[in-house]
C-alpha cells in the first residue's frame, strides 16, 4: 500500500492536546512583549500564577507566542511576600515602551503588604504607558498605583478586598468591582492568586484567540478541586456538557488503547445503538468514534514516544496498532514527521 500523501488534522478535543507537537504555521508571529512591575512585598503566589499562564502559552505551540521581563522600582532585587529576594530584568527606569524591545502589556504587581505611598516614578511611567495605548493590568492591590496615574477614573477594577476601603476613600472615580477579575479592552485587574491565572487567560484569548486558551487549560486545569479535597483529576473527556453515555464510552476507549473496541461492542458495553453513538460523536465531537478513537490512540503515542524509551515497535503494539509502518505512517499524517525524527526533536 502507497503511503498517504494527505495530511490529517486533529479533532478540538486531541488538537489542544497535542498542539505544542504540531507541525508551525507558517508566517510565525513577534512575541508580545510583557512586563511585570514588582512591588516590595508583593504575592509570589499571585505573580507565579500570572506568569504560568504565559509560559504555559508557549509549550502548546512550537513557536513561542509570549516574553516577559520583570522590573523592580529602584532596584533589581526585590523582596517578595514569601521573605525571597527576587532578582528582576531591570529596574523601572529601564523599562522600554518604544523600539523593537517595547513592552506591549504592562502590569503591576501587588500582595498584602505593599506600600499605598505613590511612586512618582512609577506613576509617570504609566501615565506615558497609557498614552501609548498599552494594556495596563495589576495583581492584588497593583490597581492603586494605576489610580495614583489617574488610569482608572470612570473605570471598574478588581483588587484584593483588604484594599477596597482605602481605594473608595482615597480614589472616588474609580468603580470598586466586588468581581474577583475584571478585563476591559485596555485595563485588566485581578484580587489574588486564582483571578490571576483567569485573568491572564482571559488577556490571552483577546490576543491570541480561544484555541490557545483551550490548550493552556488542558494542561492547568487537571487538578481543580471544588469543595471536597477527595476530588479527582480532571480530564478534557470529563466535560459536564457530554451526555453520561457519551462519558462512558471516552472512558471505555481511554481504557482500552492496547486492544481497541469496535463501535459496536462499545455500543453494547454503554447499552446505546450504533448509530447513536455515531450521532453523539458528531453532535459533540465534529468526528466520527473511529476517527476520535485513532486520534486518542496516537496521542497516547505521542507521549509515550516522548515520555519513556521504548521502542517504536512496541509503543506501536501498545496503542493497538497492527504494524509499526501502519503506526508510523498514522503519526506521520498528523505530527509531519516519523515518531522516529520527534523523538529526536524533543530530545535534541
Amino acid at each position: 500500500m502507497s503511503e498517504s500523501k494527505e495530511k490529517r488534522h486533529f479533532n478540538t478535543l486531541m488538537r489542544d492536546a497535542n498542539s505544542a507537537f504540531l507541525p508551525a504555521h507558517e508566517g510565525r508571529e513577534t512575541p508580545v512583549k510583557v512586563g511585570f512591575v514588582l512591588l516590595q512585598h508583593f504575592s509570589m503566589m499571585t505573580f507565579t500564577a500570572a506568569v504560568d499562564a504565559l509560559v504555559t502559552a508557549n509549550l502548546v505551540r512550537t513557536a513561542p507566542l509570549f516574553s516577559f521581563a520583570t522590573y523592580g522600582l529602584d532596584s533589581k532585587t526585590v523582596k517578595s511576600d514569601l521573605a525571597i529576594d527576587i532578582s528582576t530584568s531591570a529596574v523601572l527606569d529601564q523599562l522600554p515602551l518604544e523600539g523593537d524591545e517595547a513592552v506591549e502589556v504592562l502590569i503591576v504587581c501587588g500582595g498584602y503588604r505593599c506600600s499605598h505611598l505613590e511612586h512618582s516614578p512609577l506613576s509617570a511611567l504609566l501615565k506615558s504607558a497609557a498614552k501609548r495605548n498599552l494594556v495596563l493590568g495589576s495583581l492584588w492591590n497593583g490597581a492603586i498605583a494605576l489610580a495614583q496615574a489617574g488610569l482608572l477614573d470612570n473605570q471598574e477594577c478588581a483588587l484584593h478586598p483588604d484594599n477596597h476601603a482605602f481605594m473608595h476613600e482615597q480614589f472616588d472615580k474609580v468603580r470598586v468591582s466586588e468581581r474577583v477579575l475584571v478585563v476591559s479592552d485596555k485595563r485588566v485587574s485581578s484580587a489574588g492568586p486564582s483571578s490571576a491565572l483567569e485573568m491572564m487567560l482571559v488577556l490571552i484569548e483577546q490576543i491570541r484567540g480561544k484555541d490557545i486558551v483551550r490548550a493552556i487549560r488542558e494542561i492547568l486545569s487537571c487538578d481543580q478541586v471544588a469543595e471536597s479535597s477527595e476530588a479527582k483529576l480532571v480530564q478534557a473527556t470529563d466535560d459536564p456538557s457530554f451526555p453520561n453515555s457519551l462519558r462512558n464510552i471516552l472512558q471505555l476507549m481511554s481504557a482500552n488503547i492496547d486492544e481497541p473496541l469496535s463501535v459496536d461492542e462499545l455500543a453494547s458495553y454503554v447499552g446505546v445503538s450504533r448509530r447513536r453513538i455515531e450521532r453523539l460523536f458528531q453532535a459533540h465531537l465534529e468526528t466520527t468514534p473511529s476517527r476520535y478513537y485513532l486520534e486518542l490512540r496516537i496521542t497516547h503515542a505521542r507521549r509515550l514516544l516522548l515520555q519513556s524509551n521504548d521502542s517504536v515497535a512496541n509503543i506501536a503494539v501498545a496503542c493497538g496498532f497492527l504494524s509499526t509502518t501502519h503506526f508510523s505512517r498514522c503519526f506521520k499524517d498528523y505530527f509531519g514527521a516519523s515518531p522516529s525524527l520527534v523523538r529526536q526533536r524533543h530530545r535534541s
